[in-house]
């Protein structure tokens, strides 16, 4: 996967050298206000509005990210607290089977000797 986005990027980065080398003498002007005109180079001009864009959804995407694992490691650090608080049920001691020799029979009489 790495060298998926590797060469994705690789891509990007030839066409915009192929766009800047193709159109390096032309001039796009830019009006900013009342009568302030700007003259830029057009792939200067492409390049700024591309990271005008670009790089704030990349802050809200690393923002949201961090918001998401700070959320799990809060979850993962309460749900171990609950699990430490119940814990497995101590089972009650077995206590053994009497034996005929411990039970304190009353002694048997022969017959019709009531």
């Amino acid at each position: 996967m790495q060298f998926l986005k590797g060469l994705f990027w690789f891509l990007i980065a030839v066409l915009l050298a192929a766009f800047v080398f193709g159109n390096w003498n032309e001039i796009a002007h830019v009006r900013l206000w009342n009568d302030l005109v700007a003259d830029v180079k057009l792939p200067i001009l492409v390049v700024i509005c591309f990271l005008a864009g670009l790089l704030p959804t990349l802050a809200y995407q690393h923002a949201v990210r961090w918001r998401l694992k700070q959320r799990l490691a809060a979850a993962e650090r309460s749900l171990a607290a609950v699990r430490e608080t119940v814990a497995a049920p101590v089972p009650e001691p077995v206590t053994p089977a009497p034996r005929a020799d411990d039970i304190d029979a009353p002694p048997l009489l022969p017959p019709g000797a009531a």
